[in-house]
């Protein structure tokens, strides 16, 4: 099947029903890879005139996506389809959507790099925060004005002012970010939602290793929403009693909201509260609560045993960490970076003003931490840009900032991912100052590399 190349995108038309067999016959690697080679910067399958597609007709052009993607370094994915039909592949590949999915060819092409500049008022929503921050700095790198909807009513009101924008964003996904395990809330916490009866399957669904590597990289309270929860039985008690024992290592704090105890014994309540774990009753006790959120989610300093030494096997994949934060900090200062100095040494930071920083946790075939510290000013001029407005707010600047690195770690998982190293990645962790980022690190050692964006100065830590 030959491609269609237009706008840097090579796209392919299939028609018809795709299932596994029909994919193989329909298009090759070597169709793509030629495609690759006509300095395109995108291969698309349109979807346009499929009438029928099942998860293996599309898993096997996701096969050849992946191949071409680790060796070309191009955006692949879908195009051309219908809200009913984006639903079906998220729903297929929810457990990992690593390529991209274009609403229409339109909205792909604000997204290549050969339509840079051709300004466009752009109106853009995504239930998923960190795609809309992600697809706000890449229109915005490509010369657009993106106007982003906060929430599925303005998007609705918003999309329909006729003649408002030039292009409508929705049901589009950038294949680039990582994956929602819990959900990040001002302060710092970590929610998990439990529900029904709990017992020993608790164990075998709560993702330890996720959890673990959250307290590694700083986030120090962890909230389980337990409004649906029936009742738990020992094997649950034990599990949760073990969890406070391992956070209390870290001087973490685990919470429980809205659980009763109507059906499950008293005892088991009192049990939970000896090993550390807190009751509130509703969930703004602690999230309307600053002081309390603060003082439970504040930084501090995890046991001297958990501290792990830098592997020669990350050092190694050093340039995919520093190529997927500079590819990020590029689009969001439209300028280019100069690598000043680059050392390995005691994390220690001397110039603390007007400075606030972020940390994500990678885990997997390799685990570690990167943080960033930023510019104040920096960061302001980040959060303006994705909520259309400036602000002096702290709480939203640093939830901004989350967002920046939390695509970091989705650039990170992806470059990993084409050298063969599949990594999941941990919610960022933000730092209103550097004392409580330094609170964390306990001096670890790192690689330390200096970043200069016309004069606003950058620093990069890669650490265990």
């Amino acid at each position: 099947m030959r491609a269609v190349v237009k706008n840097g995108i090579g796209v392919f038309n299939p028609q018809g029903f795709l299932d596994g067999n029909a994919a193989v016959s329909l298009l090759s690697v070597e169709d793509i890879e030629a495609t690759a080679k006509l300095n395109v910067d995108m291969v698309l399958v349109s979807l346009k005139r499929v009438i029928f597609f099942n998860r293996n007709g599309l898993d096997a052009f996701v096969k050849m996506f992946k191949k071409v993607r680790s060796e070309k370094h191009i955006v692949v994915g879908f195009c051309d389809y219908d809200a009913k039909k984006y639903k079906a592949m998220k729903s297929f590949y929810k457990e990992g959507l690593n390529f991209s999915l274009f609403h229409s060819l339109e909205v792909a092409e604000l997204f290549s790099t050969s339509f840079k500049n051709q300004q466009k008022n752009v109106l853009l929503y995504s239930s998923d925060k960190s795609q809309r921050a992600a697809m706000a700095i890449e229109l915005h790198d490509n010369g657009h004005n993106p106007i982003i909807a906060q929430s599925q009513e303005e998007f609705d009101e918003k999309s329909q002012a006729e003649g408002s924008y030039d292009v409508i964003i929705e049901h589009t996904y950038l294949g680039q970010m990582g994956q929602s395990v819990a959900t990040r809330v001002t302060g710092n916490a970590i929610i998990y939602t439990v529900t029904s009866f709990l017992d020993a399957e608790i164990g075998n669904t709560f993702n330890i290793a996720y959890h673990n590597n959250s307290l590694h990289v700083g986030f120090r309270l962890f909230i389980f929403d337990a409004y649906k929860v029936v009742s738990m039985n020992i094997h649950a008690l034990n599990f949760f009693s073990k969890l406070a024992s391992s956070a209390a290592e870290f001087n973490a704090t685990i919470c429980f909201v809205g659980m009763t105890f109507d059906k499950t014994p008293q005892e088991f309540k009192e049990t939970m509260e000896d090993s550390g774990i807190m009751f509130f009753d509703q969930m703004d006790d602690i999230l309307q609560n600053k002081e309390l959120l603060n003082e439970l989610g504040a930084s501090s300093a995890a046991a001297t045993k958990n501290k792990r030494a830098l592997t020669k096997q990350v050092v190694t994949e050093l340039p995919n960490f520093i190529d997927a934060a500079v590819a990020t900090i590029e689009m969001m200062t439209n300028a280019k970076a100069v690598k000043e100095s680059a050392k390995v040494d005691k994390i220690v930071i001397k110039d603390k003003e007007n400075k606030i920083a972020s940390s994500i946790g990678f885990y997997g075939d390799l685990d570690g931490m990167v943080i960033l510290v930023f510019p104040l000013a920096i960061a302001k001029k980040a959060c303006e840009l994705l909520i259309g407005e400036a602000t002096d707010d702290k709480d939203m600047i640093l939830d901004t900032l989350a967002e920046l690195v939390n695509i970091v770690g989705g650039k990170i998982k992806t470059l990993l991912a084409d050298d063969n190293h599949s990594v999941d990645i941990t919610l960022p962790r933000t730092y209103p100052d550097i004392d409580s980022l330094l609170e964390v690190t306990q001096e670890r050692s790192a690689v330390e590399v200096h970043l200069n964006f016309s004069n606003d100065k950058f620093v990069f830590f890669l650490t265990r």
